[in-house]
């Protein structure tokens, strides 16, 4: 009789559906908890405790999706599957004037708008193209990035 059991069944999780108006995916919002977010989406694949040089993270590499959870924003890659309520996601810049109105901030390679629950910001490639997506709690001016 063995005591530890090899089979183990794999967490699964819905489809990530990323509401940009309200800043969350699938419920989740970028200032829960560890606990709060590992509980509503337990698939991850990797995590870094709140003592490590971004201040905590939770991954979920096969998504292209990773919360910062020190820092209270979500990144979105270039890979990422799932749904965007609005198509983001390589879109041109400059074309999202009636979904997010004008940049709060830009630079070279982003701009950064301000929303009802923080702010959105959206980085694009060489093309001007989305490339990521980084939505937090925080206002502009408040924000504090892992790079």
């Amino acid at each position: 009789m063995s005591a530890n059991a090899q089979l183990k069944v794999k967490t699964v999780c819905s489809d990530f559906v990323v509401d940009v108006l309200d800043g969350k995916i699938n419920g989740v919002h970028p200032d829960f908890t560890t606990a709060q977010i590992k509980t509503k989406l337990p698939c991850f694949t990797n995590e870094e405790p709140a003592t490590s040089k971004c201040g905590g993270a939770i991954y979920y590499k096969d998504r292209d999706v990773v919360f910062f959870t020190g820092r209270e924003y979500v990144e979105i890659g270039p890979k990422f599957k799932g749904k965007l309520t609005l198509p983001l996601m390589g879109g041109k810049r400059g074309s999202f004037f009636k979904l997010l109105g004008n940049p709060k901030l830009k630079d070279t390679d982003w701009d950064a708008f301000e929303t009802q629950y923080g702010c959105l910001i959206l980085y694009y490639n060489s093309a001007s193209k989305v490339r990521m997506i980084r939505f937090s709690t925080k206002a502009t001016d408040q924000i504090n990035l892992c790079e």
